[in-house]
C-alpha cells in the first residue's frame, strides 16, 4: 500500500524560511515524479513544484527563484526548501507522487505566513 506523507508545515513571518517534507513508502520511489501543490482558502489547487525521476525540476513562476525542490531517494523523501515566503504562500501543502497512470496524495500540510 502506497502512503504519501507531508510534514514541516506550520506558521511563519513573511521572509522566513520552511522546509517541507514528503515521504513516500510502499512504490518504487526512484521511479516516481513528485509534486508539491497549493491550495488556498477559496482557490483551486495548484502546482508549485514538480521534480521528475530523472531529477529534472520545474516550479511555478511564482516561487521560481524561491523555492528549491529536491529529492533523496535511498531514503524515499522529497523536500521543498520555502525561502522568502509571501503571505500569498498561505495554504496547505500536498505532495503528490506519480508513477505512470497512478497517483497518490498525502492529505496535506498548512502552512501559514503571517505577521
Amino acid at each position: 500500500q502506497v502512503q504519501v506523507v507531508e510534514s514541516g508545515g506550520g506558521l511563519v513571518q513573511p521572509g522566513g524560511s520552511l522546509r517541507l517534507s514528503c515521504a513516500v513508502s510502499g512504490t518504487f520511489f526512484s521511479l516516481n515524479d513528485v509534486g508539491w501543490y497549493r491550495q488556498a482558502p477559496g482557490k483551486q489547487r495548484e502546482l508549485v513544484a514538480v521534480i521528475m525521476s530523472g531529477g529534472s525540476t520545474n516550479y511555478a513562476d511564482s516561487v521560481k527563484g524561491r523555492f528549491t525542490i529536491s529529492r533523496d531517494n535511498p531514503k524515499k523523501t522529497v523536500y521543498l526548501q520555502m525561502n522568502s515566503l509571501k503571505i500569498e504562500d498561505t495554504g496547505v501543502y500536498y505532495c503528490n507522487s506519480k508513477m505512470g497512470t497512478r497517483e497518490y496524495w498525502g492529505q496535506g500540510t498548512q502552512v501559514t505566513v503571517s505577521s
